[in-house]
């Protein structure tokens, strides 16, 4: 197992605002603030999303390009990795097109959303060879066991062309009923990436709506996984509790891979 663990924060997403809780942020200044106090707390990294004027989620590059301009000067040290997310807004094509205008250092992108069943894959194909060249991280996001089994077709179709190791992101409880995630719910995950074959060729991290969050990281990061914490899935911690921001959920998550005897 990989003594190290990487910790990124998803502190907004695409959908929370204000009135969720007074501490997601909205503004490139209040994500930068937010992600400057989450690196203190123990992130490696960032999930960015920015939003419009109305606090709408935007995949915009002018946007984009600032807050990344911003992180860069602010927050050296930290990677950044932009969401490619639709929210039924935005189609493939133009997920592709912002991920080269912005050429960021990564990007997530989840596999139904960027490739859905029946599209023709030429395009996507090439947005991946091109990350490749660019040497920009891609992380495929994946929501149920037999989507990593159709990622594992994909990858032997030369659809994702094949790296020495690919980035997978498993989302827990985003189907569930209330939003709420169950820990049990990584292992078909898990026993389908080792049934694809693909165990020892993949790094993956979870993420997990509601107030499971604490109990399914925990439970990725005693298998070896990664994690992601932060308002864009849970702003609960174990115990019920509402948390006061993104630092302090990132605290615990940080806490709890070093009880664990993660780095």
């Amino acid at each position: 197992m990989n003594n190290r663990a990487r910790i990124i924060v998803a502190p907004n997403g695409a959908r929370k605002q204000k009135h969720d809780h007074p501490a997601v942020p909205i503004s490139i200044a209040e994500v930068v603030a937010s992600a400057a106090a989450c690196h203190a707390a123990g992130a490696d990294g960032i999930h960015a999303h920015v939003r419009g004027t109305e606090g709408e989620h935007l995949l915009d590059a002018g946007p984009y390009r600032e807050l990344l301009d911003e992180l860069a000067r602010q927050l050296p040290d930290m990677q950044v990795q932009i969401t490619t997310e639709a929210v039924g807004r935005y189609t493939p094509a133009e997920q592709r097109a912002v991920v080269r205008a912005v050429a960021p250092q990564a990007f997530s992108a989840a596999l139904k959303e960027l490739l859905p069943e029946g599209e023709d894959s030429r395009e996507t194909t090439a947005l991946y060879a091109w990350a490749r060249e660019a040497g920009a991280e891609v992380q495929h996001i994946l929501y149920s066991p037999e989507e990593v089994a159709r990622f594992a077709a994909l990858l032997a179709q030369g659809v994702i062309p094949a790296l020495r190791r690919h980035q997978l992101l498993f989302v827990l409880g985003r189907y569930a009923k209330d939003l709420q995630s169950d820990p049990a719910t990584l292992d078909p995950f898990l026993q389908q990436l080792a049934a694809s074959g693909l165990d020892q060729r993949c790094d993956w991290m979870v993420c997990a709506f509601g107030r499971g969050e604490t109990a399914a990281l925990a439970a990725a990061l005693e298998r070896g996984g990664h994690a992601r914490v932060g308002f864009e899935n849970s702003l609960w911690h174990a115990d019920g509790s509402l948390a006061r921001d993104n630092a302090e959920r990132v605290a615990v998550i940080a806490q709890l891979a070093s009880t664990l005897g993660r780095r």
